[in-house]
C-alpha cells in the first residue's frame, strides 16, 4: 500500500505542473483549451526523441517547454486573429498536434527504459549522496522495510521544481502583464477600454499554459520510461479534476492559496485513482471512468452542500421570524390583559 501511495504522490506532483497550466487557461483566461491533450504529448514526444538521440535530458525538457509554448500561441492566434471560436480553436490545434506528434516521433511509441533521463541522473545523484539510504533506514525503523521505493530523488526533485513553478506563477500573476491577463479573463471589454491589447494577452496566456503542460508531459515520459502518441487522451479532464478538487477542498481566497490548492488537488486525484484501481472489481481500463466520476462528484458535491446549507439558513430564518411573531403576539396579549386589569 505504501509503495502505491508513494507512486501516486510522485505522479501527482508531476501532473500538478500540467494542472497549473490548465488553471491558467481555464480559470485565469476563462478559455476551455483542449490543446492540452495534444501539447502534453508534444512535450513527451520532443523530449523522448531528443533523449533517445543523446541530447542532455534537461535540455530536452526545456525544449519541450518551448514547443508547448509555441503550440499554445498557435491556439491563441487561431482564436484571436483567425476569429475562430475558443473551443473549436483548441480542438483544431489538438487534432493538428496528433499528426505533428507522429511526425516528431516517427512512430507511435518511443521507449526510454535504457537511456539516461533527468530522473535517472537525479536518482544516481541521490544514491551517491546517501539520501536514499537515509530515508529507507527511517522507513525500515517504522516497519515499512518491505515497501521501500526505488529512489526518493524523483519525489524530492519534483517537489522543488513544482513549487518553484508555483511561486514563479504567483509572482507573474502579480505583475502588470499578469494582472492584465487576469483582467482579460474576467472582463475583456473593461480591459480593452484601458487600451490593452487583449489578443496578445490571450496568446501569451495560452502559450504559458501549454508550456507548463508540455513540460509536465516531458517529465511524465521520463518517469514512465516511454512516450506514446495516445498518452494525452483525456488530459484536459484530469487537469480540470485537479483544479476543481483543489478549489473545493482548499479554497480560493488568494492567488497563492489557489495555486497551492491546484497542486494539492492533483496529488489527491492521483491517490484516489490509485486506491480505486486497487479494488478487485476495477481494472486499469476503468481509469477514464473513475476520472469522470471524480469530476462529476467534484462538480456536484459543492452545489449540493451549498443548497443544503441554504435550506438550513432559510429554515433558521423562518424559525426566528415565527419566534418574533409569537413573542410580539404574547407581548400584545400581556399588555391587553394589563389594561383590562387596570380598568
Amino acid at each position: 500500500m505504501f509503495t502505491a501511495i508513494f507512486g501516486s504522490f510522485e505522479a501527482g506532483i508531476i501532473y500538478a505542473i500540467m494542472a497549473l497550466g490548465v488553471y491558467l487557461s481555464f480559470r485565469i483566461l476563462d478559455f476551455p483549451d483542449l490543446t492540452v491533450d495534444g501539447s502534453f504529448v508534444t512535450g513527451a514526444a520532443i523530449s523522448a526523441v531528443l533523449i533517445a538521440n543523446g541530447v542532455n535530458p534537461f535540455l530536452a525538457t526545456i525544449t519541450a517547454l518551448i514547443a508547448g509554448f509555441a503550440a499554445g500561441c498557435m491556439t491563441g492566434l487561431l482564436h484571436t486573429f483567425g476569429k475562430i471560436n475558443n473551443l473549436l480553436s483548441g480542438i483544431l490545434m489538438m487534432i493538428a498536434l496528433y499528426s505533428i506528434n507522429l511526425r516528431i516521433m516517427g512512430r507511435a511509441n518511443i521507449p526510454l527504459l535504457n537511456t539516461d533521463t533527468a530522473f535517472t541522473k537525479i536518482g544516481d545523484l541521490f544514491e551517491k549522496w546517501g539520501i536514499d539510504s537515509f530515508f529507507n533506514q527511517i522507513l525500515t525503523k517504522v516497519g515499512l522495510g518491505d515497501s521501500l521505493p526505488e529512489t526518493w530523488g524523483i519525489l524530492i526533485f519534483m517537489i522543488i521544481v513544482t513549487f518553484v513553478i508555483k511561486f514563479l506563477t504567483d509572482l507573474f500573476l502579480q505583475t502588470e502583464i499578469g494582472l492584465a491577463i487576469r483582467a482579460t479573463g474576467d472582463n475583456k471589454r473593461m480591459i480593452r477600454s484601458l487600451s490593452a491589447n487583449t489578443n496578445i494577452l490571450v496568446v501569451l496566456g495560452l502559450g504559458l499554459s501549454n508550456a507548463l503542460v508540455a513540460f509536465s508531459g516531458a517529465l511524465i515520459a521520463q518517469q514512465g520510461g516511454f512516450a506514446d502518441v495516445g498518452m494525452g487522451i483525456g488530459m484536459i479532464v484530469i487537469g480540470l479534476a485537479s483544479v476543481i478538487i483543489g478549489e473545493a477542498l482548499f479554497g480560493t481566497k488568494t492567488m497563492a492559496r489557489t495555486t497551492l490548492a491546484v497542486i494539492g488537488g492533483s496529488i489527491i486525484y492521483r491517490i484516489v485513482v490509485t486506491l480505486a484501481l486497487r479494488a478487485e472489481f476495477m481494472s486499469p481500463g476503468d481509469m477514464k471512468l473513475i476520472t469522470a466520476i471524480i469530476v462529476i462528484i467534484a462538480l456536484t458535491a459543492p452545489k449540493i452542500i451549498d443548497a443544503s446549507k441554504e435550506k438550513k439558513r432559510k429554515a433558521r430564518r423562518k424559525a426566528e421570524r415565527m419566534n418574533l411573531i409569537q413573542a410580539s403576539a404574547q407581548g400584545k396579549g400581556d399588555n391587553h390583559a394589563a389594561l383590562k386589569s387596570d380598568s
